[in-house]
């Protein structure tokens, strides 16, 4: 309800009464006042007037799942969403409720994680601004598969953020988002497996969305939806917009990456053309990212024309963070 009488006040800049709220929701006046009073403790600003009625003045910056699902779409990614006020980590969230049977589809978000996890064991800065969920799907897939799942996740995001605000994002192989030189999401996939199946992938987003500022060893690393743009963007809508794509570009992924797919994710990949370095098997591969291969992997072409495929570790972009 409280959601139906929100979505009626923000259609509209002049003033709704409780009468004809009360006639188009079929509920009494006393119901609407008590919701409209709850959607005030939420932190919406609503004004009254006596013989004029509510007129929404501001909305606070908080997730609901039920105005992300409004309108959502979606073939399994988002079909269930629950907004957590903090968390240790969406991930372990996700991975906890798997191990009890929830079924594929599920998100988990959080407006603050206490233990937000990132690669390689980094942490993932989870304060108020960001948009950190993590989406659990059971796709019929060998735990090899995974790249797919990773390279399919980054793409994702990308799209969206491109559609939604207009700005250049591209993606650092294999699934981080970048605006410029600096970092704007990250992305950790975890799994669960038998020895030949997918059990699950939990695959864990953040991106910084109305953060105005970073600090400490981010600080001139990390960039904002906001600090791009110069101004707040409804974080809702933009979750639902993510949401879209996920679904549509993993689905695609998963089922068979196509020629179609790689060339679509490699003319939006920054890290192609560049010169980059990763340690393998001990030893320091040196050279020109040059293309993706239809497994995923990333093709580096050394100083002496040697080639190498990369579906690891953490690779050093010259140029990007």
């Amino acid at each position: 309800m409280k959601t139906k009488i929100l979505k009626i006040l923000e259609s509209t800049n002049d003033f709704v009464s409780g009468e004809e709220l009360s006639k188009r929701l079929g509920v009494s006046r006393t119901a609407i006042w008590k919701n409209i009073n709850s959607l005030r403790n939420d932190g919406c600003m609503i004004s009254s007037v006596t013989n004029r009625g509510y007129r929404l003045e501001k909305i606070p910056d908080l997730l609901d799942g039920d105005i992300i699902s409004c309108a959502l779409d979606t073939s399994v990614i988002g079909k269930k969403i629950e907004i957590l006020k903090t968390v240790d980590s969406t991930n372990e969230e996700i991975k906890r409720r798997a191990a009890k049977g929830e079924p594929s589809g599920l998100i988990i978000a959080a407006e603050e994680q206490t233990k937000g996890k990132g690669r390689l064991g980094k942490s993932w800065d989870g304060h108020k601004g960001g948009l950190f969920f993590t989406a659990l799907i059971r796709p019929e897939l060998s735990p090899s598969d995974i790249s797919s799942i990773t390279l399919a996740a980054g793409y994702g995001v990308c799209l969206a953020i491109r559609e939604y605000t207009g700005l250049d994002a591209r993606i650092k192989w294999p699934n981080d988002v970048i605006i410029g030189n600096k970092k704007v999401v990250g992305i950790l996939t975890e799994i669960a497996a038998q020895s030949d199946m997918l059990d699950y992938a939990a695959i864990g987003i953040g991106i910084n969305v109305n953060n105005r500022s970073f600090s400490g060893e981010i600080k001139d690393k990390a960039t904002s939806l906001y600090i791009e743009l110069g101004e707040e963007i409804n974080r809702n809508d933009l979750f639902r917009c993510v949401i879209g794509h996920l679904d549509r570009v993993i689905s695609s992924f998963i089922v068979s990456m196509s020629i179609d797919d790689i060339t679509s994710f490699t003319e939006l990949c920054a890290t192609i053309g560049r010169r980059v370095s990763v340690q393998r098997g001990g030893r320091l591969i040196e050279g020109k990212a040059t293309g993706i291969s239809p497994l995923g992997e990333l093709i580096i072409a050394d100083d002496s024309g040697n080639e190498y495929t990369i579906n690891s570790g953490e690779v050093t972009v010259q140029g990007i963070y």
